[in-house]
């Protein structure tokens, strides 16, 4: 009877290579793996799935309690399960059960000892990741004998406490039980961090189980999520033992040549996006890689001397070819598959059947989708979308469409592996997709606000693109400070992103008037139509009682929306006319007096809601006789009747004048502005009207002489103290104009003032004319035949 214990680097392919070679030689009759015990019956389900994938593990009513364990075809860990159920022999994972993982409330504090730095510095290296990869990596076999005596050494005088004495005695536990059963040869898949902790001779029954007394425990379940190489990657937020999974892929897929083919799949990679690269450049940057190499003594090109030879001769220097070669191939989109028989909620199971129907297929990788709502498919595919966004799942945002038309519509598609837990925490709202989302705009609306629920210490929200955060702890995870094998933090990942998504509101708490009208526009491209009496009756409600004008001012853009889509669409929506034509009345009457009394930025903030109100009515249809009774009409009196008012503010006098303007309402707004800007009034008054003016663009400038004029007699009139006073309000208006807008302005002003320009233009003199003209007519007359 014999207990082999081999110590990995999680997710190292080399570890991976000689995991399997060793127990095809061993041939062991049972296998303890790292990992949740809870698991045990899913191995039998590895050999159906397509890496990476990760073990989900969850308490079912807790969406804040979740972790994640994740696998690549690089993981030894994989390679063990692929062996252990090829072979027909037992697996079992030997780390602390996920129930006293997601019940335990301390973070697991950082090691002071990084053994991989110590063994790297003692070996000369300043790069422990490097000094792994010559030593580990790139051998082709991983001695397992010198790693177990490698850690012994760094570990000598080192007392587990809190967490990892906890984990280390229940994998002892484990191994202990699997001697018992009489197994004559047993092999444990660790990281090469708790090799001594479970070799040479063990503490003490009593101790072990002294140590497990008492642990906290939850009711958790498990299951099999895809995964991503981004989630391996570090930048992208949760580390799990390598920064480089793409090219950690290759290296385990390619053993043979694996530099050669590495550059020729970047030369291609660089080819699709246009840039001319040929075979002789990938003849020297492989000289280069090789040459790096033999320089630095290590005995293969690493990751280091491949990538300064695509930059230095593939890509010529160009930092953004190397980020496109980063991106593609050494972190790599790649997105896992878990089968049917997996086990999923409901939930989940209906959105692979809709993905099927929709003939739309999750990929890591951003991609961008344009719809025409005109075609059963895409209409399909842009409410199965608008649906999922409903439950918190973003897998498509919305993105400007190509073209024009209230038909076309455009998503920027991308899934993450954090997508399945918001669909487990969707579980208990309905089977299907529709029905959980009709149940869960129905619970947003009728749901009174309240405080956000307490998200645990061990979960928080992702870190933002491009952040370098310190990796959580997984299945390989690093654990420690500084880079290493995997074991040394152990432990599985936190589930990503749903402490920001509580946060955010998508898990339930009261909504706002602007949230129920978007709540309403939701459904109805969502086409929930189960759920939208409710919505509207919760939002009747509310407008009802709201006193605040900017509120309604703020609610009805996306309610005008909301009616124009669903006449788009073919989505009934009784009821939503109604309660548009009230809120547009309660806004005519209310709007008159919140413009009184206001200072610069609340008179900016009020401008926004003004026009974002004056471009939802230009949505709403007329249901008047033409006499200015409907929607449009009764907002354009409400606005001339505000305009008319004294001492208004001069940034919202001068916007208002502006859209009554473009609206035909307005037939004095020459004189409107010369009052405006007389020498009698404050010179700072007169530069916020000219602002409010021009929001809406500079051309009119252009094509009214008299208006453009005005403004120019104005700012010569000004004394210096007054124009330095002026210069900004000046410089922001005419800044927000377009370049070619700021020069037709120019040259008015200067063909105004020269001579012979548009003032002092003379009346053509026909009779001096009449010979040229008649020359150029004979011209014309001989071309023309």
């Amino acid at each position: 009877m014999g207990v082999t214990v081999l110590g990995v680097r999680h997710h190292g392919p080399g570890s991976a290579r000689a995991v399997r070679a060793e127990l095809e030689r061993l041939r062991p009759g049972v296998v303890l793996i790292e990992g949740p015990p809870e698991a045990d019956g899913l191995v039998g389900l590895a050999p159906e799935l397509e890496p990476p994938v990760a073990l989900l593990a969850h308490v079912p009513g807790r969406p804040d309690a979740a972790a994640f364990w994740p696998f690549a075809a690089f993981s030894p860990e994989w390679q063990a399960m692929l062996y252990a159920t090829e072979a027909g022999v037992p697996v079992r994972f030997c780390d602390l059960p996920a129930a006293c993982s997601l019940a335990a409330d301390e973070d697991e504090r950082p090691r002071e000892t990084d053994p991989i730095g110590a063994l790297a510095e003692a070996a000369g290296y300043d790069d422990p990741e490097r000094w792994w990869e010559d030593v580990v990596e790139h051998r082709g076999d991983t001695p397992f004998e010198v790693i177990a005596e490698a850690m012994a050494a760094v570990r000598e005088g080192y007392v587990p406490a809190g967490r990892e004495a906890r984990r280390e005695a229940y994998m002892r536990r484990t191994l202990r039980v699997a001697v018992k059963e009489g197994h004559e040869r047993i092999a444990v898949v660790c990281g090469a961090w708790h090799v001594p902790a479970l070799t040479g001779p063990l503490p003490p029954v009593k101790d072990d189980d002294a140590v497990l007394r008492g642990m906290p425990r939850v009711k958790a379940a498990l299951t099999w999520v895809p995964w991503t190489y981004g989630r391996l990657a570090w930048w992208s937020g949760y580390g799990a033992g390598v920064s480089s999974p793409g090219w950690y892929d290759h290296l385990f897929t390619v053993p043979d040549r694996p530099v050669e083919r590495w550059l020729a799949g970047a030369a291609a990679v660089l080819r699709e996006e246009g840039l001319a690269v040929s075979p002789a450049h990938v003849i020297e940057a492989v000289r280069l890689a090789e040459g790096l190499a033999a320089l630095r003594g290590r005995p293969l090109a690493g990751l280091g001397e491949v990538t300064e030879a695509v930059r230095a001769v593939l890509c010529e220097g160009d930092e953004l070819a190397v980020e496109l070669v980063q991106r593609r191939m050494v972190v790599g989109d790649r997105l896992g598959r878990v089968t049917d028989g997996t086990p999923m909620v409901p939930l989940q199971r209906d959105l692979r059947d809709q993905q099927r129907v929709t003939r739309l297929r999750p990929e890591a990788a951003d991609r961008r989708l344009d719809l025409d709502l005109r075609k059963a498919l895409d209409l399909a595919r842009s409410r199965l979308l608008h649906r999922l966004r409903l439950l918190g799942v973003g897998w498509g945002e919305p993105v400007e469409a190509r073209g024009k038309g209230t038909f076309r519509e455009s998503w920027a598609l991308r899934w993450r592996p954090e997508f399945d837990l918001a669909l487990i925490e969707r579980a208990a709202l309905g089977t299907t997709v529709a029905a959980a989302a009709s149940r869960h705009a129905r619970d947003q609306a009728t749901t009174p606000a309240s405080a956000p629920a307490p998200v645990r210490g061990r979960t928080g929200p992702a870190p933002a693109p491009g952040a370098s955060p310190a990796p959580a702890p997984g299945l390989g995870g690093r654990g420690g400070a500084a880079p290493g094998p995997g074991g040394r933090g152990g432990g599985p990942a936190p589930a990503p992103g749903l402490a920001a998504r509580r946060r955010a509101g998508g898990v339930g708490g009261g909504l706002s008037l602007a949230g129920l009208t978007g709540l309403v526009e939701q459904c109805l491209l969502a086409d929930l139509p189960e759920a939208l009496p409710e919505v509207l009756g919760a939002l009747s409600a509310r407008a009802a009682v709201d006193t605040d004008v900017t509120h309604l001012m703020a609610a009805l853009p996306a309610m005008a929306r909301a009616h124009r889509y669903g006449d788009v669409r073919g989505t009934p929506a009784e009821g939503l006319a109604v309660i548009v034509r009230s809120m547009l009345d309660r806004i005519c009457v209310g709007l008159p007096v919140s413009v009184a009394a206001l200072d610069d930025g609340a008179a900016a903030a009020l401008l926004e809601h003004v026009d974002a109100v004056h471009a939802a009515v230009a949505l709403l249809e007329e249901d008047g006789d033409g006499r200015g009774e409907g929607p449009r009409g009764r907002w354009l009196a409400t606005l001339r009747g505000i305009c008319d008012r004294p001492e208004l503010h001069g940034l919202v006098e001068g916007r208002l004048t502006r859209i009554l303007l473009d609206a035909g309402e307005l037939g004095d707004a020459g004189d409107r502005m010369s009052r405006a800007m007389s020498r009698g009034g404050p010179p700072a008054r007169a530069a916020a009207w000219i602002e409010g003016f021009l929001a809406g663009g500079g051309l009119l400038l252009v094509h009214d002489p008299r208006l453009l004029g005005l403004v120019d007699a104005w700012l010569s009139g000004l004394g210096d103290q007054q124009f330095v006073e002026v210069l900004p309000l000046l410089r922001r208006t005419f800044g927000g104009f377009a370049v070619p807008e700021r020069r037709a302005i120019g040259e008015r002003v200067r063909s105004a003032g020269a001579p012979g320009g548009p003032e002092g233009e003379r009346e053509l003199d026909a009779e001096r004319a009449a010979a040229a003209a008649t020359t150029v007519l004979a011209i014309l007359g001989r071309r023309h035949g």
